[in-house]
């Protein structure tokens, strides 16, 4: 459909009519000869000179009024717009924190055929597959162990996300667990995101031994940033050490940020709980809507040009026209 941006430029229409009303009219002075006994002459033949008043070209007159009329239309910007495009951009931004200290080569989470796998191959099998449903979601990756690092940025690409998720390794990161440190990393990663929900799913098989900030003091840093942060625990709680996952500060995180603490003893388990994790964080998009515009304008502003040309034409050619029949009839 076409509209207007500028429609009240059309309150400019009458202006036309009252110049054309209260205007003084044009008068084209021409050379002439001076009769000093005109008026002698004049009652000699019978004839009383008149005054010649003005001359009313109506052709002319309805002329201007449609060229005014297209330059105002011309002015009010006609523009053709057409239907919106929409457009989905999403409105969350998730980050997976993986533990890949030296405990995660523990081979104890079996597959759906039986076998026997270490618990990085089982987090990472359900990793992928999470991803691959996340399509809305600009997802991340951190992986930690004596520190936290950064394996791929918030991303839309998960094809990309997937490939970096296969070449980690256990140990990449040191043997031992920065559980504050990941949590810290993610801040610092999400605090400028304009999104409106940023969400942390921290998978972890041990127990915190080597961050520089406290797990519970980034968890409050991470709830006053807007974050929630989802727990995982994949560890054994009655081991001793570095390899005892503390089930409890993993529940205290979550629970000071609003999310909630899980735990994974095998690999089914673990897929349970990705699925839940989905189900939490629902796929949320926002829809945005741009509709072309074509302008229009140079189609009044056009037809007045081609009426001034096309009149002014037909008046040379009019003129040519007389003088060369004035001349036929002189020879």
């Amino acid at each position: 459909m076409w509209r207007l941006d500028y429609p009240w430029l059309l309150a400019l229409l009458p202006l036309g009519w009252l110049a054309w009303h209260y205007l003084p009219a044009y008068r084209e002075r021409q050379r002439a000869l001076r009769v000093p006994f005109f008026n002698a002459l004049s009652q000699a033949i019978g004839q009383t000179p008149k005054t010649q008043g003005l001359r009313r070209d109506v052709p002319q007159l309805c002329l201007n009024m449609a060229v005014w009329v297209l330059l105002v239309f011309a002015l009010s910007r006609p523009v053709w717009v057409e239907p919106p495009l929409l457009h989905q951009q999403p409105t969350r931004d998730l980050m997976l924190a993986i533990d890949i200290s030296q405990s995660m080569e523990t081979r104890d989470y079996a597959q759906a055929d039986g076998t026997q796998v270490d618990r990085l191959t089982a987090v990472k099998q359900v990793v992928k597959g999470f991803i691959e449903q996340r399509k809305d979601d600009r997802l991340g990756l951190i992986v930690f162990g004596s520190g936290a690092f950064t394996q791929a940025p918030l991303t839309l690409d998960h094809v990309s996300l997937a490939l970096l998720l296969e070449q980690i390794g256990i140990g990449m990161a040191g043997p031992n667990t920065a559980l504050g440190d990941a949590i810290g990393l993610t801040i610092r990663l999400l605090e400028k995101a304009p999104e409106r929900d940023k969400v942390l799913i921290l998978l972890t098989d041990g127990n915190d031994t080597s961050s520089v900030v406290a797990p519970l003091h980034a968890a409050t840093m991470a709830a006053a940033a807007g974050i929630v942060v989802h727990t995982i625990g994949i560890g054994d709680p009655t081991a001793s050490g570095e390899s005892k996952v503390d089930l409890a500060s993993l529940a205290t995180i979550a629970a000071r940020t609003g999310g909630r603490s899980f735990r994974a003893e095998d690999s089914q388990a673990l897929q349970q709980v990705y699925q839940t994790l989905d189900t939490l964080t629902p796929h949320q998009v926002t829809t945005l809507t741009h509709q072309p515009r074509r302008d229009l304008f140079w189609i009044p502003l056009g037809v007045a040009l081609l009426l001034l040309a096309g009149w002014h034409g037909l008046a040379a050619l009019r003129t040519l026209w007389r003088r060369q029949s004035a001349v036929a009839k002189e020879a």
